[in-house]
């Protein structure tokens, strides 16, 4: 850590930053973790489980399909046809857009296909299934 110090009984010439940025910087990445970990847990969704399962790079629509079987799209209720315009409006903006959908485990496989042959109706074929890590 580096610091000027002025001779004598004189001002101080410099003042060190270092530990100002360090103090920013860890409370950042605390407010990143917390605010990571509050947007999980805003929907109850029980994951199945896999031991391949990865968090993906770039996330444009976040699809949830709950116990219930009701439709989410970042985290706001939407119906079949409502995410089919917002698929087709995220294909338009970027045509490498990409999908993630997280269906509780107690969804039947066909209601998950259904989202899926939706998104892939949309040019949204860039998707994945979000699971829990084993552990």
């Amino acid at each position: 850590m580096a610091s000027i110090q002025a001779s004598g009984d004189g001002p101080i010439a410099g003042i060190n930053v270092t530990p100002l940025v360090d103090v920013v910087l860890v409370l950042l990445i605390a407010l990143m973790v917390a605010a990571t970990e509050i947007s999980a847990q805003s929907m109850s969704v029980e994951l199945p489980r896999a031991a391949t399962g990865e968090t993906p790079k770039t996330q444009t629509l976040a699809i949830t399909l709950d116990s219930n079987g009701g439709l989410f799209l970042d985290g706001k209720p939407v119906t079949e046809e409502g995410l089919s315009v917002a698929a087709h409006a995220a294909r338009e903006a970027d045509p490498d857009a990409r999908a993630t959908l997280a269906a509780d485990g107690r969804v039947p496989h066909a209601r998950v296909v259904r989202v899926m042959d939706l998104l892939r109706r949309e040019d949204v074929i860039h998707f994945a299934l979000q699971v829990a890590p084993e552990g």
